[in-house]
């Protein structure tokens, strides 16, 4: 929840190698106050099963900047080692050994108080593209 003196963050991520959501990607938020500031850990959590990620942990009050750090390697490993999307994926060009090209996808934006910011993720194995949603 935002108040007038802090930001908040949501994010959520669709597989579009397979047009659905991307479950059980590990997610890490960090701020910190001014282009010169520390960068703090806040903490993080995990895509559900529609990709989203609900419960990512509260700004502090001053956040200027956010960095969102999405933990891909291990999700496409799991998910290419299945059977089902190895159907899904016929005709899709062989990932590389390490589960994808982008191991991790790290999204650092600029924040305003009282402001929410909500950071969809559309990914591949090859590929990413990030927008401000709504």
């Amino acid at each position: 929840m935002s108040t007038e003196t802090t930001a908040s963050v949501s994010t959520h991520i669709l597989d579009t190698s397979i047009g659905k959501p991307a479950e059980g990607v590990a997610i890490s938020l960090s701020a910190r106050t001014g282009l010169d500031g520390a960068w703090a850990a806040l903490g993080g959590s995990a895509t559900d099963a529609d990709g989203r990620c609900k419960d990512l942990p509260a700004l502090p009050e001053g956040t200027t900047h956010v960095r969102l750090d999405f933990e891909t390697e291990t999700y496409f490993l799991n998910k290419h080692s299945a059977k089902k999307q190895a159907e899904a994926q016929q005709d899709a060009p062989r990932v590389r050994d390490s589960g994808a090209f982008f191991p991790e996808v790290t999204i650092t934006f600029a924040v305003n108080p009282g402001e929410h910011y909500h950071v969809p993720l559309l990914l591949n194995p090859f590929g990413y593209s990030v927008y401000r949603g709504s």
